[in-house]
C-alpha cells in the first residue's frame, strides 16, 4: 500500500543506513567484477562453440551474454539505489534492485526455453562435435564461473538483486559443468546426443530457481507481507505489550526491496494515554521484535476516522483531528 509519506515531510532512508549501506557498496563492486569476468569469457566460449559445433558451449555462451547484460543491470541497480530520495521518488531508488531481479528471472526463462528449442533440433538432426577443443573451452569456462560465483557469494544473500546475479552465474557454472561432461562422453564414446541432452537438463534446473526468484520479487513489487512476518500476529503483539493500546487496525506491512521492512497502522488508544509516548513505544516494539525499522502510526481515540460516513468524516477532521488523529513518524 503506497501511503503518502512525502506529505509528512520525512525522508524514508533515515532508518536503515548502517549495515545495509555497507553491503550495498561492496555488493556493487562484486557484481561489477562478476560482469567483467562473465563478459570477457563469453566471446571466447561463443567462438569455441562455433568451431567445435557444440550446442552446450553455444548455449552457455548465450547464457553468459545475457548474464553479462543482467549483471550490468544489477550493478546499475546498486548504483541507483545509492542515490538519495527526491520529492517525486520519496523512497529513493531502492526498489530498482527488485525490479531488476524480476527482469533477470524473466530473462533466465527465455534463455532456458531457447536452449530446449535448440536441443530438440539437435536431437532430430545430430551434428558432429569436436570433443577435445570443447573440453578445453568448457574447463576454462568452469574456472571463470567458479571465480565469479565466489566473488558474488560473499555478498548480501538477503538482497534479491544479489541473488538474481548469483543465479545467473550459477546457471553459467552448471552450463560449463554440463559441457565438460558432454565433452568427456563424446571423447570416450563418440555419442553426440549427450550434448543437447545435458543442455536441456541444465535449462530445467535453472527454470525452477528462476521461478522462485520471480515469485519472491513479484511479492515485493506487489507490496505483500514479507514471508518472515505475520501482520495479524504483529498487531496482536502490539495490543498485548504496548501500554494504552486498545486496538490495532488498518495495518499494512511490506518490504521496500526485500530487506527493508515497513509498516503503517492505526492505533486506537485508551482515554488519557499520551499519544507521543504510545507511538514511540509502538515503533520501538516493531523495530526490536519484528525487524520493522520504518513505521507510520496514526493514534486514535474513540471511533476510527475511516469508519465514518463522508459527512461525519469531514466533521470529525474539522473538530477533533488536531487533538485525536495525528500522524507520527
Amino acid at each position: 500500500m503506497a501511503h503518502d509519506h512525502a506529505s509528512h515531510g520525512h525522508v524514508p532512508h533515515g532508518h536503515s543506513h548502517g549495515a545495509g549501506h555497507v553491503h550495498g557498496s561492496t555488493d556493487k563492486k562484486r557484481v561489477l567484477i562478476a560482469a567483467c569476468l562473465t563478459g570477457g569469457f563469453m566471446v571466447a566460449e561463443a567462438l569455441g562453440g562455433l568451431i567445435t559445433g557444440s550446442l552446450a558451449l553455444l548455449a552457455d555462451a548465450g547464457h553468459m551474454l545475457a548474464d553479462s547484460i543482467a549483471l550490468g543491470l544489477a550493478w546499475y541497480a546498486f548504483h541507483l539505489a545509492g542515490r538519495p530520495a527526491t520529492g517525486r521518488l520519496t523512497y529513493g531508488f531502492g526498489r530498482v534492485k527488485t525490479l531488476v531481479a524480476y527482469t533477470n528471472g524473466i530473462a533466465i526463462f527465455v534463455i532456458a526455453l531457447w536452449i530446449v528449442y535448440e536441443a530438440w533440433g539437435r536431437l532430430m538432426h545430430p551434428a558432429p562435435v569436436l570433443g577435445g577443443p570443447m573440453l578445453v573451452v568448457a574447463v576454462t569456462g568452469l574456472l571463470v564461473n567458479i571465480a565469479a560465483f565466489f566473488v558474488l557469494n560473499g555478498g548480501d544473500r538477503g538482497s534479491l538483486n544479489m541473488r538474481g546475479a548469483i543465479l545467473h552465474v550459477l546457471g553459467d557454472l552448471l552450463g560449463s559443468a554440463a559441457a565438460i561432461a558432454a565433452a568427456v562422453v563424446i571423447l570416450a564414446t563418440g555419442w553426440t546426443p549427450i550434448d543437447p541432452i545435458l543442455s536441456v537438463l541444465v535449462a530445467l534446473l535453472i527454470l525452477s530457481t528462476a521461478w522462485s526468484l520471480m515469485r519472491e520479487a513479484a511479492h515485493v513489487l506487489l507490496e505483500g507481507v514479507p514471508a518472515s512476518l505475520d501482520r495479524d500476529l504483529i498487531a496482536k503483539d502490539i495490543e498485548a505489550t504496548v501500554k494504552g493500546v486498545r486496538e490495532v487496525h488498518h495495518m499494512h506491512v511490506w518490504s521496500l526491496d526485500g530487506t527493508s521492512n515497513m509498516a503503517t497502522l492505526h492505533a486506537c488508544l485508551n482515554d488519557g494515554v499520551d499519544p507521543h509516548m504510545a507511538v514511540s513505544a509502538i515503533k520501538k516494539r516493531l523495530a526490536a521484535e519484528h525487524g520493522i525499522d520504518h513505521a507510520t502510526v496514526e493514534p486514535e481515540f474513540g471511533l476510527c476516522a475511516d469508519s465514518h460516513d463522508e459527512h461525519d468524516h469531514h466533521h470529525d477532521h474539522a473538530h477533533d483531528a488536531p487533538r485525536d488523529r495525528r500522524h507520527y513518524h
